[in-house]
């Protein structure tokens, strides 16, 4: 899949949303503006507003109003301002390749900045011609269930006794809800029927878990993810890839192994035996297992779609999101 033709697809109305989300940021603050910039141009994917669009075209047909050009930059600004706390929580020093914002500066100025993000998100929603009650509701959702799954993620660090349903609790919360929250407000800002809308879910909750899992799985095999291989376990995270290998052997290694997980910290050689019992006990292969299940499944939640290149590109994402290297 090649991105550029996606852009090419949409033409104005992505160039309208990376306008809007530069304008919209806008201030009379020297630094604030070069934090901005700087954020900006180290980007990323930029999945979020790209998926609200394709839904948008999916679901209405013809030109997207502007509420749907606001959403999609709304979802954008929202995802960088909790990327902004998370380098704070996590003491992430790279972020995308780059140095983050909590690193150049200091975290304060991490979170004042992802404050910001997170007001001018608000904005946005708020300028919308319609169904602004509701959208403000569906991001007031997505806060709450970001900072639940990241609670949930702190206590099971802390005693590595992450389940299989807990990790996926975790990744729902933390990667999905913003899915969500970006395909379902494009539907809404067409007009999609009800069922379309139980569509742009089902398809966005499914992308959520495939996209978070093929990290996880790059984590520990490697790609180029903009971080280092490992980071998640050396953090006390236990993802897919090691609950896979920890399917495979009995309960006392289990524990061992959970054991080495919950003192990492303080043992910092124990990041390589953990890597080392996953490589051995193919734990990365359980992962892509449960990775084209839930590939499977997104694509499946397309079909009462009508057909259009807009779909066909949703699909075509959902293909990707197996195959990418980074």
């Amino acid at each position: 899949m090649d991105r550029r033709d996606i852009l090419g697809y949409l033409g104005d109305d992505w160039i309208r949303t990376g306008d809007m989300i530069r304008s919209s940021l806008d201030s009379d603050i020297e630094l604030l503006n070069w934090t901005n910039a700087y954020i900006l141009s180290h980007g990323g994917k930029q999945l979020r507003p790209l998926l609200a669009l394709l839904m948008a075209r999916a679901c209405g047909g013809g030109p997207l109003p502007e509420d749907s050009i606001r959403y999609a930059a709304a979802v954008e600004l929202l995802h960088n301002a909790t990327l902004l706390h998370d380098d704070v929580a996590d003491g992430s020093m790279i972020r995308r390749g780059s140095p983050t914002v909590a690193s150049m500066l200091d975290p304060e100025h991490s979170v004042l900045v992802g404050d910001y993000w997170l007001v001018k998100a608000v904005d946005l929603v708020l300028g919308a011609d319609r169904n602004v009650t509701v959208v403000i509701r569906l991001f007031a959702g997505t806060l709450a269930r970001l900072a639940e799954g990241e609670m949930l993620q702190l206590q099971k660090a802390a005693s590595a006794d992450t389940s299989e349903e807990d990790y996926l609790r975790i990744i729902g919360d933390k990667t999905g809800s913003l899915f969500e929250t970006a395909c379902l407000s494009a539907a809404i800002s067409v007009d999609a029927s009800a069922e379309w809308k139980r569509v742009a879910v089902e398809y966005a909750r499914n992308l959520g878990y495939a996209f978070q899992i093929k990290d996880d799985i790059l984590d520990y095999a490697g790609g180029d993810i903009g971080k280092p291989v490992g980071v998640d376990v050396r953090e006390g995270k236990i993802t897919l890839p090691l609950l896979g290998a920890l399917r495979r052997v009995d309960a006392g290694l289990q524990e061992e192994i959970r054991g080495k997980v919950r003192t990492v910290r303080e043992h910092p050689g124990y990041a390589s035996d953990i890597m080392d019992f996953v490589r051995e006990h193919d734990g990365i292969s359980y992962a892509q297992e449960r990775l084209r299940v839930f590939s499977g499944l997104a694509k499946e939640a397309l079909s009462p779609l009508p057909g259009s290149p807009a779909k066909d590109y949703l699909v075509a994402l959902a293909t990707f999101t197996e195959e990418r290297k980074k």
